[in-house]
Parts: structure tokens; sequence; C-alpha cells
């Protein structure tokens, strides 16, 4: 008699069949598939005259200089001068963008004091400081370090002053009644709103950084990758030269897949990230 009722009551609907969705596509193996293909791709247009093995060697030419150059020490530490340039350089940027939009973002009469010097600054690109990099360092790694902390600081700083202004003011104004002082609002409230625009920004900069740390050591001549590219090039080893190129492009994947664990590890209270778990 319950379950006849109970079919029988307005807006209760008979329980459904959980519907079998499609799978979902293997990410990795498509990704893999089209590495393959780009790989072949690479491959066959010298060899079949597409471009000209001269300035475009086979990628089985290039890989196997890079195995075989990988095998060597200086090999290691051009890869170390580029790392610690962008390690250092993207940590200096991160402190200081943090410090700084907390600081101006939750006053809003410094923000505004300051949004036209940010609006002017910001749009500069850090290769035009390269002359004053090397007039105050030389080829120094504090060259480097000029350009990285410079182009990583404002991605951080604006996605902190976003964050910021992202605070719900019923939270704030809650955390008030509840007698929270300064630090504990931005620990408990302040903080979680921002983090994910944080880790956003810190995504960005650590590609820019990478960026910005090879550009400089190709320009200035710095010792890293990009020293190493220049005197490839300069020598005419035109596979070591794309061989040094690919060994760019796995340290940018490496790096990318490394800070995306650790935004999947620090928001793994958020949304974003947990609907990315569960699909």
């Amino acid at each position: 008699m319950t379950a006849t009722l109970n079919r029988a009551r307005p807006g209760r609907s008979a329980p459904r069949r959980p519907v079998l969705s499609r799978s979902a596509p293997n990410r990795p193996l498509l990704g893999s598939l089209g590495i393959i293909g780009l790989l072949a791709l690479w491959e066959l247009a010298p060899r079949l005259g597409a471009v000209p093995e001269r300035y475009f060697p086979p990628v089985s030419e290039v890989l196997t200089t890079l195995a075989r150059r990988a095998t060597t020490a200086p090999f290691w530490e051009a890869i170390g001068h580029t790392l610690y340039g962008w390690a250092l350089g993207l940590a200096i940027a991160l402190a200081a963008a943090v410090l700084l939009g907390f600081a101006l973002g939750a006053t809003p009469r410094l923000r505004a004091f300051t949004t036209s010097t940010v609006d002017f600054l910001r749009p500069i690109p850090s290769v035009a400081l390269i002359p004053l990099a090397v007039l105050m360092y030389g080829t120094d790694i504090r060259s480097t370090l000029l350009l990285v902390v410079y182009a990583c600081f404002w991605l951080i700083y604006i996605q902190v002053l976003y964050g910021v202004a992202d605070v719900d003011p019923v939270a704030e104004q809650t955390a008030r009644s509840y007698g929270l002082g300064r630090l504990a609002r931005i620990r408990y409230v302040v903080w979680p709103t921002t983090l994910p625009y944080l880790m956003t920004g810190l995504r960005l900069a650590a590609a820019v950084g990478l960026i910005l740390s090879i550009t400089a050591q190709l320009i200035i001549g710095s010792p890293g990758i990009g020293d190493q590219i220049t005197n490839a090039q300069q020598g005419g080893a035109v596979a070591l030269v794309y061989a040094w190129i690919v060994a760019t492009g796995v340290l940018g994947v490496v790096i990318n897949i490394g800070v995306r664990a650790l935004e999947r590890r620090v928001l793994r209270w958020h949304t974003s990230v947990r609907g990315e778990v569960a699909a």
C-alpha cells in the first residue's frame, strides 16, 4: 500500500535506471598518438624533400644526437643552470607577488593609488630589459633572474589581486563579528579564496619563466640551454640545435606536469579539482 501511494503521489517519480554513458576518450593514448604522428611527419618531410635536410634534419638524427649528448656532463650542467635560474626567479616573483598582492589588495586606497603604476609597468616586455640587465650584471645569472622575476611577478600579482577582490563580503563581515583579527581573517577567509587564483598565476608564470630563462641565455649568453643552442648554431651543428630544442620542449612538459600535480594537491578541497578527479 505504501509503495502504491508513493507511486501516485504528485512530484514523486519512479527511480530511473542508470544510463550507461559512453566511455570518455583516453587522453594519454590520444596524446601519444599525436606525438607519434608529429614524429613521423618530422621524419618523412626532410627525407621526401619537402624541406631541405641540411636545415631540417630527420627526427631520428636529432634524437640520436640528443641521446648521445645526454650522456655527457655539460648537458646536465646546462639543464641545471636553466632550472636554477627558472626556479629561483619564480620563487622570488611568487614571494613578492603574494606579499604585495595581499598588502595592496586588502587596502582599496592603496590599490587605487598603484593602479596607474601597474598599468604602466605590466605591459613592458621583459626582453626590453635585456640591455639594462647586461649593463648591470653582464652575463651573470642575475641578468636571467631580472628577466624571469619581472615577467613572472606580474602574472602572479594580478591573479592575487583578483583573488583578494573576490572575497565574499558576507564572509568577511561574519569573520569580523566572530572576533577574528586581521591575520586570522587572512588565513581563514582571504587565503582560501585567493589560493585558486594564485595557483593559476603560478602555472602561467612557470611556463613564461622557462621561456624567459632560455631567452636570456640565448641573447645575453649566460650559462644554460640557450647558451648551448647559440654555440651549436655558431658551430654549424644543426642536429644539435634541434636536439637542444627538443630537450627544452621535454623540460617544459615536465615542469607543466609538476605544476599541475602541485595545483591538484594544494586545491584538492576545491570544487574544480574534485570535479576533475571525479571525471
